[in-house]
Order: C-alpha cells, then sequence, then structure tokens
C-alpha cells in the first residue's frame, strides 16, 4: 500500500455494528491519527447528522469530530441546491436529519388521507422532488403509493443510496435499495444516487482531503457500494470481513478488491504504521 497520503473510511461494519467500535478499531484510528495521516469517514448513514455520528463515535473513543465525516444527507443537500434550487423535496427517512439538508425545502405528504386525488393539497403542495433517505418504518405502504403517486405526477427522484442492507446487533436489517428498484419500475423513472457509489459522492470526499484518486484508500465491508465503486474511481479499495460481509458476496462481486483485511484493526499495520 505504498504511496497512500489520506484514507476514506466507512463506519458501519468497519469501525462499528450498531454503533458499538469494533475490536481495535479504536486503537487503529488512534494509529492512523498519530501519522497524521489525513482521514474522512464516509458513509451512507441516514439516521443520525454528522454532528450526531461524531458524538457517538467520540463516546466510543474514536478520535473524529463532526469536520471529519461526509454522509449521504450532507452530499445530497449538495446535490439538491445545485440541480433543484428551490425544489419542494419530500423526505422519506428513517431518522431526522434535517440539520444536515441546510438550503432545501422539505415538505409534508401534500395529501391527506380521503382527499380526492389530483385535488386540494395534492394538487397545491406537490413536491417537486422525491428524496428517499435510510428504510425503516416510515417505508411504509402509503408512504411508498404516496411516492409513486407523485413520480408519476412528474416528480424527480433522489435516492441517498441503493444499500439492499445493514448489519445490526440482530443480524441483517433491510434498506432502501430494497425498495427502491420496484418503485423506479412502476413509475418510469431512474433515481439519482447522492451517495455511495455515486461518483460525485467520492470527489466531493477527495476535495474534502485535497488528494488525488490515485494517492487515497477506501476501506469498507460492502464490496460493491464501497471497495469497488471506489476501484473504478481510481482509488485503493481495501474489503474488511466485518459489518455486512459475506464471502458469497465476496465470490460473486463483479470485480477483485486491491486488498483484503480481516479487519480495520489490521489497517495501520497494512500501511506501515507500526
Amino acid at each position: 500500500m505504498k504511496g497512500i497520503g489520506a484514507v476514506l473510511i466507512d463506519i458501519d461494519g468497519v469501525l462499528t455494528v450498531s454503533w458499538k467500535a469494533l475490536p481495535g478499531a479504536v486503537e487503529a484510528m488512534e494509529r492512523l491519527r498519530a501519522a497524521d495521516l489525513p482521514l474522512v469517514l464516509v458513509t451512507n448513514t441516514t439516521s443520525r447528522t454528522r454532528a450526531a455520528v461524531a458524538g457517538r463515535l467520540a463516546r466510543e473513543g474514536f478520535p473524529v469530530g463532526a469536520d471529519d465525516i461526509l454522509t449521504a444527507p450532507t452530499a445530497t443537500a449538495a446535490y439538491l441546491r445545485a440541480h433543484h434550487p428551490a425544489a419542494r423535496c419530500l423526505l422519506i427517512n428513517s431518522g431526522e436529519v434535517g440539520a444536515d439538508l441546510a438550503g432545501v425545502e422539505l415538505v409534508g405528504e401534500g395529501e391527506r388521507e380521503g382527499e380526492p386525488e389530483g385535488e386540494g393539497a395534492a394538487g397545491r403542495d406537490a413536491p417537486d422532488v422525491i428524496v428517499f433517505g435510510g428504510a425503516g418504518p416510515e417505508f411504509s405502504y402509503p408512504a411508498l403509493n404516496r411516492a409513486f403517486r407523485h413520480l408519476q405526477r412528474g416528480a424527480h427522484l433522489v435516492a441517498m443510496h441503493r444499500n439492499l442492507y445493514w448489519r445490526t446487533a440482530d443480524g441483517f436489517d433491510l434498506d432502501t435499495g430494497a425498495f427502491l428498484p420496484g418503485l423506479e419500475r412502476a413509475a418510469g423513472v431512474t433515481a439519482t444516487v447522492t451517495g455511495k457509489p455515486s461518483p460525485a459522492f467520492f470527489d466531493t470526499a477527495l476535495a474534502h482531503l485535497g488528494v488525488p484518486a490515485s494517492e487515497a484508500l477506501m476501506v469498507g465491508d460492502d464490496i460493491e457500494s464501497d471497495v469497488l465503486a471506489a476501484q473504478r474511481h481510481g482509488i485503493t479499495g481495501v474489503l474488511v470481513k466485518t459489518g455486512k460481509y459475506l464471502p458469497e458476496t465476496h465470490r460473486t462481486a463483479d470485480g477483485t478488491p486491491d486488498h483484503v483485511l480481516d479487519s480495520f484493526a489490521g489497517l495501520p499495520g497494512c500501511l506501515g504504521y507500526t
């Protein structure tokens, strides 16, 4: 791993599971900090703001602050401000991330139970953009069906990510990617994805670090969205066998990681920081 000048690090499944530090992760982060290696934590987490993520990680002992974190919501806000300025956006998300959506107008559902379709609030207040965050109880049939109707009326579709699932302390839980393809097919639209694995997300992270892709390394537990997506962007990819890692997913992936580690704890040694 010679020539690496900065590191991009996924959080969930790499540093923590259900926000509890994985063995050796805090110590590994401290070694990278001691070596003055620039780093940014890049995550598709949509349930917490950057400040909340930083606070939760700090309580686990990680030496990071909010400025070290790039989330899918912050990348989404940047995209919406640039491509849909002044748009009315309906957010369907599990978690409160409004603080990271600065400059974005969030609106209510825009229609009421029992109100005739196309009349009243549905016509006056219909959103211009449907924004999907992370899945949870908010991804109910009524919510998805309302989103479908707005898309039929011409609303744009933006998704913070396409993750199929994530690992919790109780096992795997379904995520947005399990619902999004059906909605796209039904409405005849294609979502713009703003978090990983979108190239724009990696560009933002590299700009934050101030290094070219050839000098950066991405560590993740998702072989597709984290590792291979980074490699397609010219970033060295490191897959860790923690979090959502599954041997069969590794075997059937569309590419091969540059490096595979048992866990994040092994990264400093591989970089020569003993």
